[in-house]
């Protein structure tokens, strides 16, 4: 399996954005966690910044609406947030 880069080669994003402002979770441990326990890949996280940037909303529905996480890993990405 491929080594991916360091969250800090990501563009960094707004809290509100990544995790609609709450503020018990950091841009980079929701970058971490989508990378480490989701495996998503850099460039996946990079497209649906991208996307972010032209639709803004959650960074979690991002993924979701454009098909880069399953419904399943979406529920786990709110369920991390609220931990």
């Amino acid at each position: 399996m491929p080594v991916l880069p360091p969250t800090e080669t990501l563009h960094p994003v707004d809290a509100k954005i990544a995790n609609n402002g709450d503020p018990r979770r950091s841009d980079s441990q929701l970058l971490d966690f989508l990378q480490q326990e989701l495996a998503l890949s850099a460039s996946s996280i990079a497209i649906a910044l991208r996307h972010n940037k032209q639709d803004p909303g959650p960074l979690p529905m991002i993924l979701w609406k454009y098909g880069l996480v399953s419904l399943e890993q979406l529920e786990q990405i709110f369920d991390w947030l609220e931990s």
